[in-house]
């Protein structure tokens, strides 16, 4: 029989201690109520992920619009759980570790997989240099990228990792291919209840690995070559991304950008995502690649750097093609950011001073 979000498995455990429904309600009222901060955002969601709405209110992060909250069936929520619990073997009694915020849905969904596959969670407060015990063995664990950058000495204990949020870049893929954890990229959104697709970036023999959709999901093209994604089980809509990828199989994708970010720079389109890739490791603070008018071109490639001074060595460049080196570097003194740290593009470039 299918579990259902009514459902709290018997070896379910927070912190070492068994929780029954009943006991997860009483945690949840001393989070809110004694709490640090991300306490009370995780007993604000068990209330709500008790009650008996089949539905739960999710806010999304605003990387790549304006942040919204969206209402998502918690059934969904299960069988997302249940299909990455196939994926990666979760058994019972498996231990993980949140160390994610519960504001978004990475973090809720590690508290589900915790209650509905019976894994034995233990919560850390989430930030970008993670505490945990690393003395102790752990079968799964989540994080963004930022916090797997800054624990790479500290994750021998962790079986499993996913990342998502943003893309891994170069630097760190280079960097973990020395690990015995097991990482693998995710790809999802909010609508799609987290990720829909998963890849590994080490381990692997494979040099270039793609994304393959965990079961149950359909995917194909718009005539924008942008993702179409079909998920029964997740959502009841079909799900139009503005994400431009390559497909390899019925089951195998490769991200190469977002649609409302590719420069058409005389007649030529450039990622900006693949260009960031390149730069990875190179320049020293936040950065991205963007476009601006440009009388003979129609859009010229700039690049926006978090600084006081826009000026970088050439040598940064090397590795770029010739289309894709900037023709302008404009230097912000800080970001625009959305809550949970993700830059916010169109944002920063209303900041540049010409």
């Amino acid at each position: 029989m299918v579990p259902t979000f009514k459902n709290i498995h018997l070896k379910f455990k927070v912190n070492g201690f068994h929780y029954s429904r009943e006991y997860l309600i009483e945690l949840a009222y001393d989070f809110v109520k004694e709490g640090k901060s991300f306490e009370r955002e995780i007993g604000d969601f068990l209330f709500d992920w008790l009650d008996d709405s089949e539905t739960i209110k999710v806010k999304t992060s605003g990387s790549t619009g304006t942040p919204k909250t969206m209402e998502l069936s918690k059934q969904a929520m299960v069988n997302s759980v249940l299909a990455t619990g196939d994926f990666f073997s979760l058994v019972p009694g498996n231990k993980a570790l949140l160390c994610l915020p519960v504001t978004y849905i990475a973090g809720k969904m590690m508290l589900v997989r915790a209650m509905i596959l019976g894994l034995e969670l233990d919560i850390v407060e989430p930030s970008s240099n993670l505490e945990f015990d690393t003395n102790k063995d752990y079968d799964f664990c989540a994080m963004v990228p930022m916090q797997l950058e800054k624990v790479l000495d500290k994750v021998d204990n962790i079986k499993t990792i996913i990342v998502g949020g943003v893309p891994v870049s170069n630097s760190l893929k280079t960097s973990i291919q020395t690990l015995k954890t097991k990482v693998f990229e995710t790809y999802g959104m909010t609508e799609t209840v987290t990720h829909i697709a998963l890849k590994p970036v080490n381990n692997t023999s494979n040099s270039k690995p793609h994304f393959k959709v965990l079961p149950g999901v359909t995917i194909s093209q718009d005539d924008r070559g942008c993702l179409v994604i079909e998920a029964p089980k997740l959502c009841q809509e079909k799900i139009i991304t503005n994400d431009i990828v390559k497909i390899h199989s019925e089951m195998e994708f490769e991200w190469l950008g977002r649609f409302d970010n590719v420069i058409n720079s005389g007649g030529v389109k450039l990622f900006p995502e693949q260009i960031e890739a390149k730069l990875q490791g190179k320049i020293m603070s936040r950065f991205f690649v963007a476009s601006e008018p440009n009388n003979e071109l129609g859009e010229q490639l700039i690049l926006v750097i978090e600084s006081k001074s826009n000026e970088l060595n050439s040598e940064v460049f090397s590795t770029l093609d010739k289309f894709e080196k900037p023709k302008a570097i404009y230097a912000v003194k800080q970001f625009a950011e959305t809550s949970s740290g993700k830059i916010q593009r169109k944002n920063t470039l209303a900041l540049i001073k010409k």
